[in-house]
């Protein structure tokens, strides 16, 4: 709504589409709530830091938000729908591939005819199968002419169309017979057509407005999405701002305009939360606590600022700088505060024992992500390739999964950075789980950071980190040779980014030799090499310089934030 022709303001729209969403649902007016209710529990929580969700049964028990105010800021996404047909090319781009696949359509038409007389029949088939599991009002909103759709119709319809437009292929995979060799042979014919086809355009996912008309929102009877109660417009907190929002429809867009008056309300420089929150949350990634240790709780139940006078002028110094997250990250890690030493101070302990106070830098330990990406990087193995889709690294063996885990053709591709890893959210990650990955059914202001038995058995006996300690040791030859001291020197900058102390290389030095030894001695037994194996080395020193790097990775020190 606010900026219709940049594409990547578009894109970012799809953003608010990680709700939870029982698809295959039938009850749609019951679908639409609950997507609506997640929208509203994560913005309130997320820009407010408040707890919008206690208010969606009942006025909040603690803060003074009233169950109307639940429902108004609801109203601001009651008209969305997702959009999948975002075209990712520029008009002129549009033009030249239309006429191009015209001249594609004209050479196959008589191909294509006779494709689709065989798939329409089957396809109807199969839409009137899914289209008598949607209960009669439903169905009444499918078949209606647009012009007769109410507003809440439009939605219900949006959201079936995607599954009564099953595509070609689809269809195809359900003739039988005749059918079913006669559409084979019809497709060798029009593949001989292909090099006249432009491709497929580059298409993008978007949240959008339905159109121009919103549906009316009610309160709902503790929560329940047919308990309709009073009707309310979008609006804002009533302690704040009792009246409807003023929303003026954007001009040549088939939108309501609610959106964009929510984003201006929530980046309005009066507004005394989304600032306070925001730079609290910057805070929280730098230091591991946020000045309010609840970041998506600001409300009465939530912890108390440490430092309420930091935080208002860290708000004001952000909306100063013009909402400049750079700026605001560049502010917190060149300040005393955050370039002070990780180091235990005894006098400070004594009247501050949690450090809330900063005392010192605390020290964290790092994100499941982070400690693959490290581990990886350390190994020589990180693919540090940006964008394109997401990848599937190996899962342990034995795990079932649910849904389905196609596992990266590319071994390069699996060590994408774990950013790039697919997030199921009935199969997650087991590394990245082991080490507090958050849930994926709901928006996650903090982390729950534990110290678990799986963690150490996932970073010790795992075949991954096993891997990983095999091509660190490599990268280690490469870089220093034969010499021990001289690996022990390269692992230690390697690992840690410092050269070892001399304790440390003397240390290192005697496990190395021990365990030569030990492994020396093992007749017989199937040794963990450097990968690849490095020619003319002791077999059983490399494997203990293997080891060595196995244990350099498992330390704290590689895994906490000093």
């Amino acid at each position: 709504e606010l900026w219709p022709g940049d594409l990547e303001a578009r894109l970012a729209t799809a953003f608010n589409r990680h709700y939870p969403d029982e698809s295959n649902a039938r009850n749609l007016l019951q679908r639409r709530q609950e997507i609506l209710n997640d929208i509203t529990d994560t913005v309130g929580a997320v820009f407010t830091g408040l707890t919008f969700g206690c208010a969606r049964c009942h006025d909040h028990k603690f803060d003074p938000i009233l169950q109307a105010d639940y429902y108004r800021l609801q109203a601001f996404f009651a008209n969305t729908r997702a959009a999948d047909d975002v075209l990712l090319t520029t008009p002129g781009a549009l033009e030249g591939y239309q006429k191009r696949l015209a001249v594609w359509e004209e050479k196959t038409r008589d191909v294509r005819s006779a494709m689709n007389a065989l798939l329409e029949p089957r396809r109807k088939d199969i839409v009137d199968e899914l289209f008598v599991k949607y209960p009669p009002e439903i169905q009444a909103a499918i078949i209606k002419p647009d012009a007769e759709r109410t507003p809440i119709e439009w939605q219900m319809f949006y959201k079936a169309k995607p599954y009564l437009n099953p595509d070609a292929e689809e269809v195809a995979k359900t003739l039988k017979g005749d059918a079913r060799d006669r559409h084979a042979a019809l497709k060798d014919e029009l593949e001989k057509f292909a090099e006249w086809h432009p491709g497929e355009l580059p298409v993008g996912v978007a949240m959008v407005d339905a159109n121009r008309t919103a549906p009316k929102t009610h309160v709902l009877s503790v929560g329940v999405y047919d308990g309709r109660l009073q009707e309310v417009e979008p609006g804002f907190l009533t302690i704040l701002n009792p009246a409807p929002a003023k929303i003026e429809p954007p001009r040549g867009q088939d939108s309501t305009g609610r959106r964009a008056a929510l984003a201006n309300w929530l980046a309005d420089p009066q507004n005394p939360l989304p600032a306070r929150v925001m730079v609290n949350r910057l805070w929280h990634h730098h230091f591991g606590r946020g000045i309010v240790a609840t970041p998506s709780d600001f409300g009465a139940m939530g912890e108390r600022p440490t430092h309420p006078q930091l935080l208002d002028w860290l708000a004001s110094e952000f909306v100063r700088r013009g909402w400049s997250m750079k700026a605001m990250h560049r502010l917190m890690v060149t300040s005393n505060t955050y370039r002070q030493s990780s180091g235990y101070q005894e006098t400070a302990a004594k009247v501050d024992l949690q450090n809330r106070l900063l005392g010192h830098f605390p020290r964290q330990r790092l994100e499941g992500e982070v400690i693959r990406d490290s581990g990886l990087a350390v190994a020589g193995l990180l693919n540090t390739r940006m964008g394109g889709p997401s990848v599937f690294p190996e899962l342990p063996p034995g795990m079932e999964t649910r849904g389905g885990w196609k596992v990266s053709e590319d071994p390069a591709e699996r060590d994408r950075r774990s950013v790039y890893i697919f997030v199921r959210r009935n199969t997650r990650y087991p590394m990245l789980e082991s080490l507090d990955m958050p849930d994926t059914h709901e928006s996650c202001g903090r982390r729950n950071l534990t110290t678990t038995a799986p963690q150490a058995l996932t970073l010790l006996n795992s075949k991954l980190t096993l891997e990983w300690a095999q091509a660190f040791a490599a990268r280690v030859i490469r870089t220093a040779g034969p010499a021990a001291s001289q690996q022990v020197e390269a692992a230690y900058q390697l690992a840690y980014s410092r050269k070892p102390d001399a304790a440390e290389v003397q240390t290192a030095l005697g496990f190395l030799d021990r365990q030569r030894h030990i492994i020396a001695a093992r007749q017989g037994a199937v040794l963990a090499l450097p990968t690849p194996v490095p020619e003319l080395m002791d077999r059983p020193a490399a494997a203990a310089l293997v080891d060595l790097c196995h244990m350099l990775m498992n330390s704290n020190e590689f895994v906490y934030r000093n």
